[in-house]
Order: C-alpha cells, then structure tokens, then sequence
C-alpha cells in the first residue's frame, strides 16, 4: 500500500480527510510505509520486520527508546500521554525521519513535530481494544468503519 493510499486512510481515522486537514495522517502514512519498507533505507528492518503491519514494530522502536509509559498509554484504554517531536526524533531511525520528511516537504525536526501531534491519537484509535491488532495495517485502519 502505498504511504500516500495510507496517509489518507489515517486522515480519515483522524477525522481530517484524507486531503487537506490536519496532515497528521499523510505524515503517518509516510512513516508507516516507510517502515514497511517502502523506503528503502531498511525500514521492515528497523521495525523490527513488521511486513504488513508495522504498528507494532513501531511500538517496539518507540520502547526501546524510553518511551515506555507513552506508547503503553495510546495503546491502553486511559489517558494519552503526550510525547515530544525530540523524543520521537530520537527513537526512529535518522534515514527513516529524513525520508518522511523528504515526502512531506518539511525538516525533520518538523516532521517529528508533526508525528508526535498525530501518534497518539492513531495508535489510540488504531488499538481500541487496548492491544495491538493482528493483520495488515490497512485492514486494522478500515476495521474502524471510515
């Protein structure tokens, strides 16, 4: 899938649409789909293999960077908590943010911004049962009824 199809499928689960709005969900598509792979620069690898649904592998990143408490509170049924565009910079890999970046037309230091606004609220939305799902990503996105 691509990370364009992906990001207005998150635009959608957003609320922003898939054109337009927020963006949030365009700069998380570029991120998942270079995860998946789409990127070159290693990203099934860098998260962790993830294939179809790198979710969990960017999950994984995200705890391994000290983000334990953050990742666990999207995914859980309470609160959010938030999360900085420099702690985001810091758990993904440099060629990964340059490339999400690169797609979005803005710095990295931005396109970290932009993902620690929108993560939350996606991973949220994409984990309603308070773990992560099973199957591709594009089938765990449209199993919320956009």
């Amino acid at each position: 899938m691509a990370g364009n199809d992906l990001g207005s499928l998150l635009g959608g689960l957003l609320g922003g649409g898939g054109q337009g709005g927020s963006g949030g969900g365009n700069i998380l598509g570029s991120l998942l789909g270079a995860l998946m792979g789409g990127g070159g620069a290693g990203g099934a690898q860098a998260a962790g293999g993830a294939g179809n649904n790198p979710l969990g592998g960017l999950l994984d990143m995200l705890t391994k960077s000290g983000l334990v408490d953050q990742a666990q509170s999207w995914v859980g049924t309470g609160e959010n908590q938030p999360v900085s565009g420099a702690e985001i910079a810091k758990a993904l890999p440099d060629d990964t943010l340059a490339k999400v970046a690169e797609q979005a037309g803005v710095t990295p230091e931005a396109a970290a911004d932009q993902i620690a606004q929108a993560l939350p609220q996606a991973v949220d939305k994409l984990t309603p049962e308070g773990s992560v799902p099973s199957g591709s990503l594009e089938d765990i996105i449209k199993a919320q009824n956009l």
